[in-house]
């Protein structure tokens, strides 16, 4: 999982990357191909 600052370019890797917050931190999750998950802050 890539630690970003911004998750904008991150959102636009892939078809199916969701930006989801989970306990105040902003994730992009993708359930077909994990390698594009992210992290933000």
């Amino acid at each position: 999982m890539k630690v970003l600052s911004s998750l904008k370019s991150a959102k636009k890797r892939h078809l199916h990357c969701k930006v989801v917050r989970r306990r105040g931190r902003v994730y992009v999750i993708n359930k077909t191909n994990p390698r594009f998950k992210a992290r933000q802050g």
